[in-house]
């Protein structure tokens, strides 16, 4: 069931203009609108990915639908979404959320860290899974993530990266699969530098390929019906492709791998 929002903390950064919003769990999500600037189907693909990559394995917060009431937005009228020079509220319903890592007073979150801290991330190696997984989902976003210790102390050891904002996946609002090279890649090289063969890409690469049909049935059946009204058939459809895209994706690694050689330096075999 859907958790009610409770208090709103801030406004985020991005284009989707998510915002930081107290549940009735006590606990705090990063809120997609459905009518956000990016389009509806953005939360859609956020819940489709959410559910494949828990499945697959990947580190990413915890999801829930989050229903938005009129009297929340009452309460809490600078809740609202800049389209241009005007701004308008959010629709009242369910919405998308993704949970904070922990109390916002309490953990900070980083967007970025230093070439030196971002070495020593705990699970460093989920960046070369993920790009796999980018790439079979067909992202057109720069592969995004954030940063946090998993104790409150600042000597509580190194980062731990949670991956976020799959909403470009399957291209966005477009749903379709343009593949083009560079999409999906972390921005930060150094994320890469371990990888030195199709190991590296273990076991998440062979995880994609092998992904039952019933764990995308599942990743269906999770999206509500007002994110989707009408379109049912074509997510089916896009869902369908996506099905058959798996065997693909060291295909589309290697094409990546060929377009910026010098981010995979320790990658022992020659390009494919």
């Amino acid at each position: 069931m859907p958790l009610e929002a409770r208090r709103l903390i801030r406004k985020m950064r991005g284009g989707a203009q998510s915002h930081l919003i107290e549940a009735e769990d006590g606990h705090f999500y990063v809120v997609k609108f459905s009518n956000n600037p990016q389009h509806r189907r953005i939360l859609v693909n956020e819940m489709v990915a959410g559910v494949l990559m828990e499945y697959l394995g990947f580190s990413i917060p915890a999801m829930r639908i989050i229903s938005i009431s009129r009297e929340f937005l009452e309460r809490h009228p600078e809740v609202t979404i800049q389209l241009g020079s005007y701004r308008i509220q959010p629709a009242p319903g369910w919405h998308w959320g993704s949970r904070y890592p922990g109390h916002p007073d309490t953990v900070t979150v980083y967007d970025l860290l230093p070439d030196a801290l971002l070495r020593r991330v705990s699970n460093l190696r989920e960046f070369a899974g993920v790009l796999a997984f980018d790439k079979w989902m067909g992202n057109a976003n720069g592969r995004q993530a954030v940063f946090f210790r998993r104790r409150e102390s600042a000597d509580a050891g190194p980062f731990f990266a949670l991956m976020i904002d799959q909403g470009f996946v399957l291209n966005g609002p477009h749903w379709d699969f343009p593949d083009a090279p560079l999409h999906g890649l972390y921005h930060r090289p150094a994320v890469y530098e371990n990888v030195t063969g199709w190991e590296s890409f273990q076991p998440w690469l062979d995880r994609i390929i092998h992904c039952p049909e019933e764990v995308l049935d599942r990743a269906y059946k999770q999206v509500p019906l007002e994110w989707i009204r009408g379109e049912q058939e074509l997510l089916e459809a896009v869902l369908e492709k996506l099905l058959a895209r798996r065997r693909r994706v060291p295909d589309l690694i290697s094409e990546c791998r060929r377009a910026r050689p010098q981010w995979f330096p320790n990658w022992r075999t020659p390009p494919g």
